[in-house]
C-alpha cells in the first residue's frame, strides 16, 4: 500500500513538474500538460511503465519535429518569390518551440506543417513550370524572328546581285512587306482597325503584319521573360496597354488599339515602325 501511494506522487510530482517547465508556453498547452498529469494519477502506472513512457514518447515526438522541421525551412527557402508561405512560416514558428510543448500538441503541428509544406511545394512547382513555359515561347520567337529576318535579308541580298553590273539603277523606295491574303483573326482585326482610324491600306498592312510577327507572333498571350514586354504589341511594360482597355491582357483588339497608336505617334506609320525595326531591331 504504502509502495502504491509513493508511486502515485512520484506521478503528480512528475506532472507538476512539466507544468512548471511549460509556464512560457500558451495557456492552451499548460491545460493539456495539466489534463496529462490528472490522467497520469488516475491510473497509477509502475514507476519504471511511467519512465519508459517520459522518455520514449518525448524523444519521438522531438526527432519528429526536428525532422519536419528541417523540411519545411527547405520548402520556404524554394518558395521565395514564388508561392505564399505565410501560413506555413506560422506553423513553423509554432513548431520550434516543441521542447516546450506536449507531446499530443507536437504530433498536431508536425501533420499541420507537412500538410502546408505540401501546398507550398505544389504552388511553387507550378510557379517554376510557368516560368519555364513562358521563357520557351519567348525564345521560339526570337528564333523565328530571327530567322525571317535572315531569310529577308538573303532575299535581299540575291534580288542585288540579279541586278548587271553595268546598270546602276535608280534608288528605289525600301521593299514593303506583302499583306497576307488571308489573314488570322487578330490580323483581321488590325486591318479594320487601321483602315477605320488612320486611313492605312494594304501597304501599311503588309508593314504591320511583318512587324508583329517579329515581335509577338500575333500571340495574345506573348511574354518576354527577359525584358516584361507582353502582348501583341509587346508593350512595355504591358499596363501600358490600360490605356486602351481594362481588357488588356485577354483582349487582342484592346491590345492592337494600343499598339497602332504607339506606331502613329511614335513613327508616323506602320511601315516607319518596321523600317526602324529592320535597322535597329526593335521599334
Amino acid at each position: 500500500m504504502v509502495g502504491s501511494l509513493i508511486a502515485v506522487s512520484a506521478v503528480v510530482v512528475s506532472g507538476f513538474s512539466a507544468q512548471s517547465a511549460a509556464q512560457a508556453a500558451a495557456a492552451d498547452e499548460k491545460e493539456r500538460i495539466a489534463d496529462t498529469a490528472v490522467m497520469a494519477t488516475a491510473t497509477g502506472p509502475h514507476p519504471e511503465q511511467a519512465g519508459s513512457l517520459d522518455g520514449v514518447v518525448p524523444a519521438h515526438a522531438s526527432a519528429s519535429a526536428r525532422t519536419t522541421l528541417a523540411g519545411a525551412t527547405s520548402v520556404i527557402a524554394a518558395a521565395q518569390g514564388k508561392a505564399d508561405a505565410s501560413a506555413l512560416s506560422s506553423s513553423v514558428a509554432s513548431l520550434s518551440e516543441y521542447t516546450l510543448l506536449a507531446p499530443e500538441r507536437v504530433f498536431d503541428l508536425v501533420d499541420q506543417v507537412k500538410a502546408e509544406s505540401a501546398v507550398v511545394q505544389a504552388s511553387t512547382t507550378e510557379a517554376d513550370r510557368v516560368a519555364a513555359e513562358q521563357a520557351a515561347a519567348a525564345a521560339k520567337a526570337a528564333a523565328e524572328a530571327a530567322a525571317a529576318a535572315e531569310a529577308q535579308a538573303a532575299a535581299a541580298a540575291k534580288a542585288r546581285a540579279a541586278v548587271p553590273s553595268a546598270e546602276a539603277p535608280a534608288p528605289a523606295a525600301p521593299a514593303r512587306p506583302a499583306a497576307p491574303a488571308s489573314p488570322s483573326g487578330a490580323q483581321a482585326i488590325a486591318r479594320d482597325i487601321m483602315a477605320a482610324q488612320y486611313g492605312w491600306g494594304g501597304d501599311q498592312f503588309g508593314c504591320l503584319v511583318s512587324l508583329w510577327n517579329k515581335e509577338s507572333g500575333w500571340n495574345v498571350n506573348a511574354y518576354n521573360a527577359s525584358s516584361g514586354a507582353t502582348g501583341i504589341p509587346q508593350a512595355l511594360p504591358g499596363s501600358k496597354m490600360a490605356s486602351a482597355g481594362a481588357d488588356w491582357a485577354t483582349n487582342p483588339a484592346t491590345q492592337i488599339t494600343w499598339g497602332l497608336g504607339y506606331i502613329a505617334g511614335r513613327y508616323g506609320t506602320p511601315c516607319g515602325a518596321w523600317d526602324h525595326s529592320v535597322s535597329a531591331g526593335w521599334y
